[in-house]
């Protein structure tokens, strides 16, 4: 557990900043803005020529928090959770390394390294359906997310904003020089993550039905879906058929909110 206050940096950082109240430094830097929400701010900023993701908490006003509240969805009050899953997963290999992060009072951060050289699945898969991949491709994207999804939950974390857009594809060597029997896919934003001893069954559906849901549209066939469950080896009918259900209320969902801004 992380203590609530508490402040970890580069030794270089902190020697740069050595009259400076670092913590509080952070929260002055400037970069470019990605996302701005009350009580949270995300921004990529420079540093010794590295470029990396701040993510400042501010504490959320009792207004967010009751709209969470009515949204039956759970505040989010800072950066311990994000920080708690990525050091967790860290050995595994597919989440941005942490550089710092800091906790004091109501505020909060984390600083993680920033993936260069990567598109989301969600850019990359976005005209599948279209035009179809290689099957030894599709199959290799397949396993390796279905993979990781087994890791994620297996280890006692849900990530709670599980789609393809959150997996990031290394394509350094270029799209079509892809090494299929070593893909590297990297999933970020663990802002909303829960850590436990084990995944209760209802956010593992959650967790598998966003991520079907954002596949929806790329083509995928029933062989292609029975490949993914093979992979995640949770062989219940129960909960297939939850993630099934749920995804289909999100896709139904979405595209009525789609056709009424039409």
């Amino acid at each position: 557990m992380l203590k609530r206050d508490k402040l970890k940096l580069p030794v270089l950082w902190l020697e740069k900043w050595k009259h400076l109240d670092p913590f509080e430094h952070v929260f002055q830097i400037t970069g470019e803005i990605f996302r701005s929400q009350p009580g949270r701010q995300t921004l990529r900023f420079s540093e010794n020529k590295e470029t990396y993701f701040l993510k400042r908490h501010t504490g959320i006003n009792s207004r967010e928090f009751f709209k969470n509240i009515i949204q039956l969805r759970l505040p989010i009050f800072g950066a311990k959770n994000e920080v708690e899953a990525i050091s967790a997963l860290e050995k595994f290999g597919f989440v941005p390394e942490i550089i710092g992060y800091g906790f004091r009072k109501s505020r909060s951060f984390i600083i993680t390294r920033e993936l260069i050289y990567t598109i989301s699945l969600e850019d990359f898969c976005r005209d599948f359906r279209e035009n179809p991949p290689p099957l030894k491709l599709k199959r290799a994207l397949i396993r390796k997310v279905a993979e990781i999804s087994k890791i994620i939950h297996d280890n006692g974390i849900n990530h709670r904003d599980f789609y393809l857009c959150h997996f990031l594809l290394d394509i350094t060597g270029g799209r079509e020089f892809l090494d299929l029997n070593n893909l590297n896919l990297y999933v970020i934003d663990w802002h909303r993550a829960h850590v436990r001893k084990k995944v209760p069954l209802r956010w593992r559906i959650k967790d598998i039905a966003g991520l079907y849901f954002s596949a929806m549209d790329i083509g995928l066939t029933k062989q292609d879906l029975q490949y993914f469950m093979k992979i995640y080896q949770y062989n219940h009918k129960f909960f297939w058929r939850q993630v099934e259900k749920r995804a289909m209320a999100l896709y139904c969902k979405t595209r009525e909110k789609s056709h009424v801004g039409t």
